[in-house]
């Protein structure tokens, strides 16, 4: 059952990371990656929120892994670093990577305050 739950989660989460990634990227005129870091962002404050609060192991599995796993991309975030590199765009690249992680860590602590305040 945890492994139905969690391809039903990617199985949203997959699409809706590449149609997010495609209207942020399409809205901007620039090399830097916009839509890979929304959807990176976004799931990771989604999945802080999801660790705060008691939840049972099928909705962990469902939201974290599966929707949280497929919305969010390390694979793409390194893929576009290293493209940027190879392009030139060292700048870009080195503000790809520290914005990906920073604003990463800084909303999956934000998404577990906020779950905690609300549910503690």
């Amino acid at each position: 059952m945890t492994v139905l739950l969690i391809a039903l989660g990617a199985a949203l989460g997959a699409p809706l990371r590449y149609l997010t990634d495609r209207a942020v990227q399409a809205r901007h005129d620039s090399p830097f990656p916009w839509g890979t870091l929304t959807v990176n962002v976004a799931g990771s404050l989604l999945l802080g929120a999801v660790t705060a609060i008691p939840a049972a192991p099928a909705v962990t599995a469902l939201l974290g892994t599966g929707f949280c796993g497929a919305l969010t991309t390390w694979s793409t975030l390194s893929y576009e670093t290293l493209r940027l590199t190879r392009e030139g765009a060292r700048f870009h690249a080195v503000a790809n990577a520290l914005a990906s992680v920073v604003a990463g860590l800084g909303a999956a602590a934000l998404g577990y305050a906020l779950a905690h305040a609300l549910t503690g």
